[in-house]
């Protein structure tokens, strides 16, 4: 357990840039634009190796109790209650605000150390805009520009002096055993609200309003004696629909998400079956390869009717991930979680499991025997030995002659074999194909002077029979 440090302030004072020069990272979103981070974002600093603490970002408090904004300070104040240190982060270019009367006030009230930090010092008398804030009357006040890295040693130093040894805060680790899961979906699915459900917590926050969600926030678990990071993405739109600079950033931190993840789970309301923004999320996951579950949310809300439309839609248009195992939940209420993590497991399984040789080279066999590969202007071409190439997703190596030729659907025959031979389940699988290089290619034919000699007499031999 290491001790917890809150960066806490009001909108675009600077925290999440002081979080990503804290942890090293640029796990953080930043933009100019106030009211970007919305989530606790947890991190770790290791800038004194020996003396490592968890960080944690917050969103800006705006002094509204209600909507996203209320939210947000509700998290806020969350991350302080927990916190050994809070760093109190003020904006010294444009000095006292309202605002941060009201949140020193409440800041009185939490019965937990307090430094400011007056950020945004570069450029400017430093000293100038520290006597700015004399009158909040802090003894511990340090001057930075997060942005330029200014400072923050003192900083460093100062925090390290009263931190504990220990603390109450959780690592988050790089555990190989913690299966990696992914929550993708469009906007306003229930990505959250499911996170929260299997955390037990307002962890993240959940709203009906869609792109509530900007950043990638993870959180670790232990269920039922097995590791998982749980990672809650913002919601995927089409390019055409993306216009703010900040939603551009999410899609890309996103995207981050799912090629970090082991498994991807994609929600889907099923009042709306599949559109298109759900393809162009699910094209996301099949090119990073990664396996795949399908969570019909708001499945609670359906009728009989309704359930059976649903299925019939979901199977025409589902039918190029059909291998992925489709689980009926409710976020809202936690319904089919146990499920959920079942057809998890099952697809982790099959991503992550190892093949010999043998068995892969005796399963092409097997598939060749069952059905040969057809002939191309006259030549088959030939399979000769396959091998395991890698996992997550499963990838199978195999060498032959002429396997350019082959055709698209022989290939997806070998991967339906495989897929129905190994019995593998909610995981894509992926073939490389090798030919076997020819050493006479550019090597020319050059005849010797006998064999010259004896082919001029089988020519005037064939001239004289005519």
């Amino acid at each position: 357990m290491l001790p917890l440090v809150a960066l806490v302030g009001r909108p675009n004072v600077g925290k999440s840039t002081l979080f990503n020069a804290l942890t090293r990272t640029r796990d953080a979103l930043v933009h100019d634009a106030p009211g970007v981070t919305r989530d606790r974002h947890y991190g770790v600093c290791r800038l004194e190796p020996a003396r490592p603490f968890v960080v944690v970002d917050t969103g800006g408090i705006a002094g509204v109790e209600e909507g996203l904004a209320g939210a947000t300070a509700r998290q806020a104040r969350a991350a302080a209650e927990e916190a050994d240190l809070i760093l109190f982060v003020v904006d010294g270019r444009e000095g006292p605000s309202a605002l941060d009367d009201d949140i020193l006030a409440w800041l009185r009230r939490a019965a937990r150390r307090v430094f400011l930090v007056v950020n945004k010092v570069d450029g400017i008398d430093a000293q100038a805009a520290r006597n700015e804030f004399a009158r909040y009357g802090f003894a511990d006040v340090v001057s930075i520009s997060a942005a330029h890295r200014q400072g923050l040693d003192e900083l460093l130093r100062r925090a390290l002096a009263v931190l504990p040894e220990q603390g109450e805060a959780e690592v988050p680790d790089d555990d190989p055993e913690r299966i990696r899961i992914a929550f993708v979906g469009r906007p306003n699915v229930g990505k959250s609200t499911l996170v929260n459900r299997i955390l037990g917590e307002e962890r993240m926050i959940a709203s009906d309003v869609p792109g509530t969600t900007r950043d990638s926030i993870a959180a670790d678990i232990e269920r039922d004696g097995r590791k998982y990071r749980l990672v809650d993405t913002a919601g995927l739109r089409r390019k055409s629909k993306v216009e703010e600079a900040v939603e551009k950033f999410s899609i890309v931190k996103t995207l981050q998400a799912i090629e970090e993840c082991q498994v991807a789970v994609i929600l889907l309301d099923a009042g709306e079956g599949v559109t298109e923004q759900d393809a162009s999320v699910l094209g996301a996951v099949l090119d990073a390869g990664r396996a795949l579950v399908v969570a019909i949310n708001k499945w609670d809300g359906q009728s009989d009717y309704q359930r059976k439309q649903t299925e019939a839609l979901l199977a025409r248009k589902l039918a190029f991930v059909d291998w992925a195992e489709a689980v009926r939940i409710s976020a809202l209420h936690g319904s089919g979680l146990r499920e959920l993590f079942r057809a998890i497991h099952r697809a982790h399984a099959s991503a992550t499991r190892s093949f010999g040789t043998s068995e892969v080279t005796r399963s092409l066999e097997a598939a060749i025997a069952a059905h040969p590969p057809p002939a191309v202007r006259g030549h088959a071409p030939k399979l000769r030995f396959a091998h395991p190439g890698g996992e997550n997703p499963p990838t199978f190596v195999v060498h032959g002659n002429r396997l350019s030729s082959l055709p698209e659907t022989y290939r997806r025959y070998l991967e339906n074999f495989f897929r129905k031979r190994f019995k593998l389940v909610g995981t894509p699988v992926r073939f490389v194909f090798k030919e076997g290089d020819n050493p006479y290619k550019d090597r020319k034919n050059v005849l010797t002077e006998r064999q010259v000699a004896r082919k001029r007499r089988l020519i005037r031999h064939a001239k004289r029979g005519k």
